[in-house]
């Protein structure tokens, strides 16, 4: 299990539109959360095939290979590569179940506590893959 963060995030008020619905504890929210738990895992087992299986079409259009894509995260999005714990926050849905928008509290492994937004894109398959992140510093953390 991962282990729970102690500061609040508050979630960014763009996913507050009214073609989003709260998410409940389904299908959709399984979905989205095994694509973000599977991309860390691989991320944390350094595979980059993996976590790249777990990219959106669009993503894999701008990094046309594994490992272009995987030196990107290690560079950009550090806690998201080598997180020290995380948590899931709180998930919003198009009314469609199309895009998913899921939070994520991370505590990076420098100290600091991070909220990761990821956008999820759902495929025929039924599947969500990861069409983008957005961090945050969660300024207001104090610490255990």
């Amino acid at each position: 299990m991962h282990a729970g963060l102690s500061s609040a995030f508050a979630f960014l008020g763009i996913f507050s539109f009214g073609l989003l619905q709260p998410a409940l504890a389904d299908d959709k929210t399984d979905a989205a959360r095994l694509a973000i738990s599977g991309q860390i895992s691989a991320f944390l087992n350094d595979d980059a095939e993996k976590a790249y299986s777990f990219a959106s079409p669009d993503i894999k259009a701008r990094f046309p290979d594994a490992e272009r894509f995987f030196d990107m995260v290690k560079q950009t999005y550090t806690p998201v590569y080598r997180p020290g714990n995380y948590a899931f926050g709180r998930a919003k849905f198009l009314a469609d179940g199309k895009r998913a928008y899921q939070e994520v509290l991370i505590s990076g492994k420098d100290g600091k506590d991070w909220a990761v937004y990821y956008d999820l894109m759902r495929q025929p398959d039924g599947r969500y893959v990861i069409n983008g992140v957005k961090m945050t510093v969660d300024t207001l953390s104090r610490g255990i």
